[in-house]
C-alpha cells in the first residue's frame, strides 16, 4: 500500500501533485495550504503539545508543526534571539526574536553609499564561482530543510536580483539621491547581482527538490510602487525577467513577492514572466478573488488578511473568508490559489485563528474530484486515481 502524508483524512492528492496541480490550474482535491509558521509561540506550543515560555522553541518544532498543516511552505527558521550584530560588510542588525532591522550602515552620505556599491559591484564580478560546490551546498540546504518538514514542499526565496537588498542598505533617502546623481552605479550593481544569481540557478536548480521558487523584492507602500516607473523598468524589471527565464529553463514555477499595494504594475510584472504572487493585503486594494479573476492564468497566494482578520477577527470570520476564497475564485476545479496570509503567522495572531485557517480547507473538498470522474487521459488525474486506491 502507498502512503503519504494527509492534513486531512480525505486527501486524495500527495502534498506535491495538490501543489503542482495547483500551479498548472488542473482539479484538486482541495485547496493547497502554505505559510510561513517559524514566528508564532502558540501556534508551536498547540500542535506540539510543548510549554512553550517565550520564544523556546526551536526549526524542529517549526518543521514539526509545518508537516501536520501545510502542503507547501517557506523556510522553517530557529528564533532570532534579541542579539545586535555588525556583518562583514558594516551594517548593524537588530534581532527582536522574529523580526531584524537594520540600525546602523557604514557610510552617512552618498559618497559613502557610492563607494560602497562601486566595491560591491567589483567584488561580484571578480569573485570565482564553483558550481559544483554550489550545487552541492544548496541540494545538503534543501535536503535539510526537507528532512524538517516531511513530504511539505518548501518554496525557496533565497536567490534574488538585489534591488530590495540595494534600496533598503543604502536607506530610501540614500539611493534616490544617488539615483539622481549617478543612476549607473546603482544598475551595475543590480545587473551583478543578478548575474551571480543567474549563474547559481544553473548550477543548483532542480525540479526534483522543488517546482517552484520565490523571487522575493519588496518595492511598495500601501499607497503604490515606492519608486517611479523609469526607475523599475530601468532597475528592476529587466533583472527579474532575467532571473525568471533562468529558473523556467529547468522547469521551475516563480513566484514573485512584494509588500504594499503594486496593482497598478502588475501588468509590468507579467511581462517580466512570473507565474504567480504572493503577499496580497485585502486592506491595500489586494483582493485575491478579484485578482484572480483579473489574471486567471497566474497563482495567486497570501490573501487572507493577516492583521484585521487573523490578528482581530474570530475563528468563524476566518473560516468564512477561507470558504469564500476557495468557492469564488473556483479554485478547486481551476487550481491557482495557495491559502495563507497576507503577513506570515506573526506572533499577533491567536493560535486558534490559525487552526480555523487549516480547518477551513479542510472542510470544502472537490466532490467530484474524489468521485474520480475524471479524463482518463490526464496522467496527474491517473495517478490521483492510483493514489484513492492505495489510500482504500
Amino acid at each position: 500500500m502507498t502512503t503519504f502524508e494527509k492534513l486531512f483524512p480525505s486527501d486524495v492528492l500527495t502534498k506535491r501533485l495538490r501543489v503542482e496541480r495547483t500551479l498548472n490550474f488542473q482539479p484538486v482535491d482541495r485547496a493547497v495550504l502554505h505559510e510561513q509558521l517559524s514566528y508564532n509561540p502558540g501556534v508551536i506550543a498547540l500542535y506540539t503539545g510543548k510549554l512553550i515560555s517565550g520564544f523556546n522553541y526551536t526549526r524542529a518544532d517549526v518543521g514539526a508543526v509545518i508537516r501536520q498543516t501545510l502542503d507547501a511552505c517557506f523556510l522553517p527558521v530557529d528564533p532570532l534571539g534579541k542579539d545586535q550584530n555588525t556583518d562583514a560588510d558594516g551594517f548593524v542588525h537588530q534581532q527582536d526574536e522574529w523580526n531584524s532591522s537594520l540600525v546602523g550602515r557604514p557610510f552617512t552620505d552618498i559618497a559613502g553609499a557610492r563607494a560602497y556599491l562601486l566595491q560591491k559591484t567589483d567584488e561580484l564580478r571578480r569573485a570565482p564561482f564553483d558550481a559544483e560546490n554550489e550545487r552541492q551546498q544548496y541540494h545538503a540546504y534543501m535536503h535539510d530543510l526537507q528532512a524538517l518538514v516531511g513530504e511539505t514542499v518548501v518554496i525557496d526565496f533565497s536567490i534574488n536580483v538585489g534591488f530590495c537588498d540595494c534600496w533598503s542598505n543604502l536607506g530610501l533617502e540614500l539611493f534616490s539621491y544617488l539615483y539622481a546623481e549617478d543612476p549607473q552605479t546603482i544598475c551595475n550593481y543590480v545587473e551583478a547581482r543578478t548575474t551571480r544569481s543567474i549563474r547559481k540557478v544553473h548550477a543548483v536548480a532542480d525540479l526534483a527538490l522543488s517546482p517552484v521558487v520565490l523571487i522575493a523584492e519588496d518595492f511598495a507602500s500601501k499607497n503604490g510602487p515606492i519608486f517611479n516607473p523609469t526607475l523599475l523598468r530601468q532597475v528592476h524589471y529587466p533583472n527579474l525577467h532575467r532571473l525568471t527565464e533562468a529558473w523556467h529553463a529547468h522547469g521551475i514555477k516563480v513566484i514573485y513577492h512584494s509588500d504594499g499595494n503594486w496593482k497598478g504594475v502588475i501588468p509590468d510584472l507579467v511581462n517580466c514572466g512570473v507565474d504567480g504572487f504572493y503577499c496580497l493585503e485585502p486592506a491595500l486594494e489586494m483582493d485575491i478573488v478579484e485578482l484572480r479573476k483579473s489574471w486567471p492564468h497566474h497563482t495567486w497566494a497570501g490573501g487572507i488578511d493577516g492583521v484585521d482578520l487573523m490578528e482581530r477577527g474570530t475563528p468563524e470570520d476566518v473560516r468564512r473568508e477561507v470558504h469564500r476564497i476557495i468557492r469564488e475564485t473556483d479554485a478547486l476545479n481551476t487550481g491557482g490559489i495557495f491559502i495563507d496570509s497576507s503577513s506570515e503567522i506573526n506572533p499577533p495572531i491567536p493560535p486558534e485563528n490559525f487552526r480555523a485557517m487549516v480547518e477551513a480547507v479542510g472542510e470544502i473538498f472537490n466532490t467530484t474530484f474524489l468521485r474520480g470522474t475524471h479524463a482518463k487521459n490526464d496522467p496527474p488525474r491517473a495517478h490521483a486515481r492510483n493514489l484513492r486506491r492505495a489510500a482504500g
